[in-house]
């Protein structure tokens, strides 16, 4: 999902509460907060020596261990009321990918793709999921799209990683 498909989302369900579902089954508790929404810039080289760059929006979430046991998840308008705070400091490339960063005691910190979303009765539950990562030098590096089972597939001197 991209920034403009996020805050579109968040614009047309506003009277919903915002719910993330960052594992099946398992959500961000309700004494999340916003804490920071970065604007990103990759400029990247893979294995292969290939060159890509691309932007990316992250929304970082946090829960306030003050507000265990808080009734109600943000609303829809409260998040965008956030992020369009933050896009009248610091302008959106609004086709840049949206993640969550989010993290808690049982799960690792990381960031999470919007991969889907649900509307349950007043809920707007986005659904998170962890992007693998990959090779995007596959052809350059001889990799089959098959999983390699060969420990040395890309040792060093192989040409690749």
């Amino acid at each position: 999902m991209n920034t403009s498909d996020f805050i579109t989302l968040l614009e047309e369900h506003q009277e919903k509460s915002v719910l993330f579902e960052y594992a099946p089954g398992m959500l961000v508790g309700t004494n999340y907060h916003i804490t920071e929404v970065k604007h990103i810039t990759v400029d990247a080289v893979d294995c292969g020596a290939g060159t890509d760059a691309w932007k990316e929006t992250v929304v970082q979430l946090w829960e306030s261990p003050s507000e265990l046991g808080k009734p109600d998840h943000m609303s829809a308008y409260k998040a965008l009321g956030i992020l369009k705070k933050v896009g009248q400091m610091k302008a959106y490339q609004m086709d840049a990918t949206v993640k969550i960063e989010y993290g808690n005691a049982m799960f690792h910190t990381t960031q999470l793709h919007v991969n889907d979303f649900e509307i349950k009765e007043k809920k707007l539950i986005l659904k998170l999921h962890v992007q693998p990562t990959d090779c995007k030098a596959k052809e350059t590096c001889g990799v089959t799209e098959t999983v390699q089972t060969e420990t040395n597939s890309c040792a060093p001197g192989s040409g690749c990683c």
